[in-house]
């Protein structure tokens, strides 16, 4: 299956929006962290992270803001 889009200008970012259909064919939604490479420098590949990757990330993210979140707080002013 081949769609051609845009990126959306979503603040200083750009943003590419997938289609609901294609959200459900490879079984992801909101909630799904996704992994992003390039093997070759002009394509990406979006995957889903594995559930352990997953966890691993959930848990380091909640380490990361307990111990940092005053500091992150400063630096997103």
């Amino acid at each position: 299956m081949s769609i051609i889009k845009k990126l959306t200008k979503h603040g200083n970012s750009y943003s590419l929006i997938i289609d609901k259909a294609i959200l459900e064919l490879i079984g992801i939604d909101k909630t799904t962290f996704l992994e992003i490479s390039t093997s070759d420098g002009e394509s990406l590949l979006l995957k889903p992270l594995e559930e352990k990757k997953e966890k691993k990330f959930t848990k380091s993210l909640k380490t990361v803001n307990r111990k940092y979140s005053k500091a992150l707080k400063r630096l997103a002013k």
